[in-house]
């Protein structure tokens, strides 16, 4: 009976791949060949950046953000980062992120100093306990600490979520009419398990604040896909829904091709997937809400990330190239931060958009910048 498997293995591989390397071997394609060819594509010609100077701490620039963070972990004075969230608007989306900033930046100096790694964080909470920046910043602190340090559904990982949850009590009071807290909430709600009863009260309470929240959607996305707490109908309706009742310059209209990348199969069945017509209206929805939205928003980085990945991945290699013209330097987003190293995970994709574009007659003077 193994022998049958194996055979039949074997057959589907064939059936898979085959044709994908013959597709490659033909005009337009994107033929390999050693680093160092004359014939090999060169990143650097467009002006991107090497890959070890890939900034994956974030999905795009944020200068404030980058020079505060360089004060706090250098002189260890949580000072400058209470200030900067102080000045930072409670409903928008630079917040959110730069909360996130600066857990992750603590949750990363434990896990590589244990037991003294992020003592500016602890300090900020034992001076200035009432600080909502402080408290929205180890909420989202312990919430990291879960997921980085824990496996999902032990003990250890429920014992900090629970604490994560009351610490966002906390911020939620310290700062009346703020999302962050509900929106951290919101991870918490996937790890600990919650009905959707319990998941639609904290969703109400974010849509009450901040209705075009992009942060606040694509983390309620993750709860309701098939791998947590929803199916994929679920995830559908929900970036669906959301989509459709966003007016025009949100980037809301591109949640569906989060909710297709949250389901991706783990192995293609169909020839062209990635030109199929469910991915190819999230794609065209998703370049719709990039070409709207304005170009400051804090999230279209993100959007312009994942749109790489599928414009590659469906050979749409000029498309993928002006996408990355705006994004290269930093790649803190999915699907990239998925990778155990993201900044080669990156780098590959870039690279192969660089030669599909030249295989099909571009070169760095047909680019506009």
């Amino acid at each position: 009976m193994e022998i049958l498997w194996f055979l039949f293995t074997v057959a589907l591989i064939g059936v898979i791949v085959v044709p994908w390397l013959m597709r490659r071997r033909t005009g337009g394609g994107v033929r390999l060949v050693a680093p160092g060819s004359p014939d090999a594509a060169d990143p650097s010609a467009y002006g991107f950046v090497l890959q070890e100077e890939l900034d994956v701490r974030m999905p795009g620039p944020d200068q404030d953000l980058l020079d505060v963070l360089d004060v706090v972990q250098r002189t260890q004075d949580w000072r400058a980062a209470s200030q900067l969230l102080a000045g930072t608007d409670k409903d928008g989306e630079v917040r959110w992120q730069r909360v996130q900033a600066f857990a992750g930046a603590a949750s990363l100096e434990l896990a590589r100093e244990p037991g003294t790694g992020g003592a500016w964080l602890r300090a900020w909470r034992a001076e200035q306990p009432k600080d909502p920046g402080g408290a929205q910043v180890h909420a989202e602190f312990l919430v990291q600490q879960a997921w980085r340090s824990s496996s999902a559904g032990t003990d250890d990982f429920r014992i900090i979520l629970e604490e994560a949850r009351a610490v966002c009590a906390q911020a939620a009071l310290l700062s009346p009419g703020d999302p962050v807290p509900y929106i951290t909430e919101l991870a918490v709600a996937r790890g600990l398990g919650y009905t959707h009863e319990q998941f639609d009260q904290v969703w109400a309470k974010i849509i009450d604040r901040a209705p075009q929240h992009m942060g606040a959607h694509l983390a309620a996305l993750h709860f309701w896909c098939e791998k947590w707490h929803g199916s994929r109908k679920d995830a559908d309706r929900f970036a669906t829904a959301a989509a459709a009742r966003a007016p025009r310059g949100s980037l809301l209209a591109a949640l569906p091709l989060f909710a297709v990348f949250e389901h991706l199969p783990e192995v293609a069945l169909v020839r062209d997937f990635y030109g199929t017509e469910v991915v190819s209206k999230a794609m065209e929805g998703a370049l719709y809400a990039v070409h709207s939205a304005r170009p400051d928003d804090p999230m279209l980085a993100h959007v312009r990330h994942l749109l790489i990945h599928f414009l590659v991945r469906a050979e749409r290699w000029s498309e993928a190239m002006h996408q990355l013209i705006h994004v290269d330097g930093h790649i803190g987003a999915l699907p990239w931060t998925l990778s155990e190293d993201p900044a080669a995970e990156y780098a590959v994709y870039r690279a192969l958009a660089v030669a599909g574009y030249e295989a099909n007659g571009g070169s760095p003077a047909t680019l506009p910048h």
